[in-house]
């Protein structure tokens, strides 16, 4: 009689046999040789995958301990998961757990004390209003944001797997979402300004013609009951402007600390905004004026 080994692909067929009195393979070391199994197993992974993201997108870090419990898994899936996304460049591992992927790109600002100022200010604030905001948005919808490290933290707080359209004139935007294959990102062109990676000029203003904005996000310098949605840059506040005419739903991302202040150029009086996002350093008095003219105010 003779006796041969087979494959993997052998069995998957039907085909072959196995040499006699040769041991069982080890369940541990078995294969799924069923293409349902493997799917099913596939999902699950890719339904973790998004619980770890979500959850790093609203708190910045995560805990494989943690993890482990919420997902109801063993500690050794959950470092197996955070290896594979981070080969994703989707999260940067640490000791016991991981934190969010900060693009290479910033490196070179590090130095720079006026970007790192600007970065450092509220941070946790604008954070918390980002994962506010982000929140939402809804499922395939088309959204635009203005230049700002408030509206960066929107885009880092983007739900999972809902189809998402950003439009930006935002050269970090478009780069910190490079990794998304469930977002399309759109950029305006146009050149290069400002100490935000902004792109501005009449090849930004074309590229939103005809265009239709469910929702967008909009930072400033400065927001006043009165004066309204200002920055410090004419370039800025006109292509600002214009992204504005075409949304649908207008939803201010400021910090407690820019209310009061009155910029040079006006991106949008106050009464044009549906929603209002802030911190909860903006005390009753100075959310009020807002209030009064119709928009909700949301303190994160």
């Amino acid at each position: 009689m003779r006796a041969f080994v087979s494959t993997f692909d052998d069995h998957i067929r039907g085909q072959g046999s196995i040499v006699p009195n040769s041991k069982p393979p080890s369940p541990a070391l078995t294969a799924p040789t069923n293409p349902m199994q493997i799917e099913v197993s596939q999902d699950k992974q890719q339904l973790r995958f998004t619980a770890i993201l979500t959850t790093i997108q609203q708190t910045g870090k995560v805990v494989v301990e943690e993890l482990s419990e919420q997902l109801g898994v063993s500690l050794v899936t959950v470092r197996r998961d955070l290896d594979v996304l981070e080969q994703k460049g989707l999260l940067r591992r640490t000791h016991g757990g991981a934190v969010s992927m900060e693009p290479l790109f910033y490196e070179p600002f590090r130095k720079d004390r006026s970007f790192v100022a600007q970065v450092e200010r509220a941070a946790e604030e604008k954070r918390r209003i980002g994962r506010v905001a982000a929140a939402l948005i809804r499922p395939g919808e088309t959204i635009a944001l203005t230049p700002g490290t408030t509206t960066t933290e929107v885009i880092r707080g983007l739900p999972m797997n809902y189809n998402i359209t950003v439009v930006t004139n935002t050269v970090n935007v478009a780069m910190e979402l490079s990794k998304r294959r469930d977002v399309y990102v759109f950029v305006t062109g146009g050149h290069l300004h400002g100490e935000w990676f902004s792109l501005v000029g009449s090849a930004a203003l074309r590229a939103l013609e005809n265009m239709l904005i469910n929702t967008m996000f909009v930072g400033a310098d400065g927001i006043d009951a009165t004066w309204g949605a200002s920055c410090f840059n004419a370039d800025e506040a006109e292509l600002n402007s214009a992204m504005l005419k075409l949304a649908r739903r207008r939803i201010g991302v400021v910090d407690s600390g820019k209310f009061g202040v009155v910029a040079n150029w006006r991106i949008c009086q106050a009464a044009e905004l549906n929603v209002l996002i802030t911190d909860t350093g903006a005390t009753d008095e100075m959310i009020a004026p807002f209030q009064k003219a119709g928009i909700e105010v949301i303190r994160a």
